[in-house]
């Protein structure tokens, strides 16, 4: 009865979100752990089952320092931005284009969903500037250089659009390109809101490693489950968001500006997050509205 009890509850979130495209940023410990990608993967194709039109958007920033470690090369940041020369580009695309987005793909796959791996570069769907990073010394302002470090000029979302029309299930590696061919490595997190934001998803899920956004960070008890975006704006320029979560809350507020009718932040490591966040009504993360 509890079953039953539960798809009762789901028919009426099912029923307003049938036919709607939701941009889902994998990120955390889902592209760490085969299991957690894997139950990821099915509780997507389930969404896309019912008759959601998800599109997938990932990023790898642990896998690339792994890769870069085991071939003798120093990570370098500043302030969380990885400094990437052409070397480290080499390495960047290998290992999104070539290892995680293909895993993905190959994980829809095999639990029976239609996917197709696709970069930013593809189809011009992301085209790409450099990225100008400034910084304060005194008096002065001096400018950064990070190397192929972009961020998105702008989204062209045909090629998604044929995708989804066609039944498949878009994954997007971060990479892209700018119209000379200089390719960049983008936070994924800010090209997912852009991607939601050119589709006018009807929502934009980030999977991250803690339950939301917290009133305290020192206490995980202190989840806000629902804020509207000019409150998140005012914690983000008050600084009580640190670290990842600050592209996170980037992105959410881009993707709202642009036409996302909701956002989600939600701990993707717990068991079915998804689907709890999107068809019970207490949900588990939180939630973000215009």
């Amino acid at each position: 009865m509890e079953k039953v009890e539960a798809i009762v509850e789901a028919l009426p979130f099912i029923k307003e979100f049938h036919g709607s495209c939701m941009v889902i940023k994998i990120g955390g410990h889902a592209m760490v752990s085969e299991d957690v990608l894997e139950k990821t993967i099915r509780d997507i194709l389930l969404l896309y089952f019912v008759g959601i039109k998800p599109v997938v958007i990932h990023g790898g920033g642990p896998e690339i320092t792994e890769k870069m470690e085991r071939l003798g090369i120093k990570p370098k940041f500043v302030d969380g931005l990885r400094v990437t020369d052409k070397e480290t580009m080499e390495i960047v695309e290998m290992v999104l284009d070539g290892k995680i987005n293909s895993k993905i793909v190959t994980t829809f796959i095999k639990n029976g969903g239609k996917a197709v791996g696709l970069s930013g570069k593809d189809g011009l769907l992301v085209v790409a500037k450099k990225k100008v990073k400034k910084k304060k010394e005194g008096d002065r302002e001096i400018i950064i250089d990070l190397g192929y470090v972009g961020e998105t000029e702008y989204v062209n979302p045909e090629i998604l659009q044929i995708l989804i029309e066609k039944g498949f299930i878009p994954v997007v590696s971060p990479v892209a390109a700018d119209l000379e061919g200089n390719c960049y490595n983008l936070n994924a997190d800010l090209v997912a809101g852009n991607i939601a934001a050119a589709l006018k998803a009807k929502k934009l899920i980030m999977l991250t490693d803690v339950p939301g956004i917290l009133s305290d960070l020192s206490d995980k008890a202190s989840l806000i489950t629902r804020i509207r975006a000019d409150e998140l704006e005012q914690m983000l320029k008050e600084g009580k968001l640190r670290g990842g979560m600050v592209p996170k809350v980037e992105a959410v507020l881009t993707a709202l500006r642009g036409g996302v009718e909701r956002a989600h932040i939600i701990d993707g490591s717990r068991e079915h997050s998804i689907l709890l966040e999107l068809f019970t009504r207490k949900g588990i993360g939180t939630m973000v509205e215009p």
